[in-house]
């Protein structure tokens, strides 16, 4: 059971004291991945991928049977300074596209046999501009966080979450480089397509929003003062999966920043995630070298939504197939030596 989250201390308590992935399943898996009728190690990382998923459900022979797909949308007060090549209007245009079904991650997401939902946050009432001032108040930001925590569902077996707000890459940025140092440059990509002018415009936002709010510090208030409500919330829902040990597939660079937040506040904060994908944000490789987290997936992707994580789901489920499908060397009559 999740535990309501009355204040920030609740949500931090509550993330440093999730449970750990179930070291009896881990190993029941590790052993029966050896006993399969394979050479030792000859399906690569999906073998890695089967014994760590069945970590974190505690079933050595697990299949995925209700994955979840969470889109929140928000909209940002750094807009109004032209960082993105869309307006604002476009945030509340593409959640409609998303209720009628018609947008691609609604397709993966189908075709991944996943649940999908959709969540806007207050999108008549942007975040404030980060340069001016913090982007949410400690209220705003545990609304967001309490969004993200609530939308989860206990049953479901694993989660995406994705995110649409315009000009969110610019916050993702300043997030980035606010945690892990480095020119606001190096953070700082091109989006939705800005052009060179758009792309230095958008930099120095990003430098702006850091040189006033500081870099290093507690992962919540880095969150409040640079986020938006769409990335606290896809924190929120990414550290409620790991108190219900519900295994996450991280998406792009937008999703990872979030993600990037909660390792500030609990040690072990992602261990039950993995990244779905490389995104063609130029920033993201560097993000998920800091995160420790290898994509599975590299297909020059830049759309977010949660699409490429979504699409990994396939890579996850034929990981389990083959681990808890495939006969072992016993039960095929076949000789292992």
């Amino acid at each position: 059971m999740l535990p309501d989250l009355t204040d920030l201390d609740r949500f931090r308590a509550a993330l440093s004291a999730a449970p750990a992935s179930d070291a009896v399943a881990r190993d029941a898996a590790a052993d029966r991945n050896g006993q399969l009728t394979k050479p030792p190690g000859a399906l690569g990382r999906l073998e890695d991928l089967a014994i760590w998923y069945a970590g974190w459900r505690g079933d050595a022979r697990p299949d995925i049977k209700a994955p979840q797909v969470i889109v929140f949308a928000g909209n940002h007060g750094v807009a109004a300074q032209g960082v993105s090549a869309f307006p604002p209007e476009v945030t509340a245009q593409m959640v409609q596209n998303f209720q009628s079904g018609g947008a691609a991650i609604n397709q993966l997401a189908h075709a991944a046999g996943a649940r999908m939902d959709v969540h806007a946050l207050d999108l008549e009432r942007p975040t404030a501009d980060f340069t001016q001032g913090p982007a949410m108040d400690k209220a705003e930001l545990l609304e967001a966080l309490r969004t993200g925590w609530q939308a989860v569902d206990p049953g479901a077996d694993l989660l995406v979450v994705g995110e649409m707000g315009i000009g969110n890459t610019t916050p993702a940025a300043a997030l980035s480089c606010a945690l892990y140092g480095g020119e606001p440059a190096d953070w700082t990509g091109r989006g939705t397509g800005v052009d060179d002018a758009g792309l230095a415009n958008k930099t120095r936002v990003v430098a702006e929003g850091v040189a006033r709010h500081g870099q290093g510090g507690d992962g919540l208030d880095l969150l409040r003062c640079l986020g938006g409500r769409e990335i606290a919330a896809m924190a929120g829902a990414i550290a409620a999966a790991r108190v219900l040990r519900i295994p996450v597939i991280l998406d792009g660079f937008i999703c990872c920043a979030a993600a990037a937040c909660l390792t500030r506040v609990a040690p072990g904060a992602l261990d039950h995630a993995v990244a779905g994908h490389q995104s063609d944000e130029a920033a993201h490789g560097v993000l998920l070298g800091h995160l420790g987290k290898p994509p599975l997936l590299s297909l020059g992707l830049r759309l977010g939504e949660g699409s490429g994580a979504a699409l990994a789901i396939q890579i996850l489920k034929a990981a389990l197939a083959c681990h808890s499908g495939m006969a072992t060397f016993a039960e095929a009559g076949v000789s292992d030596s």
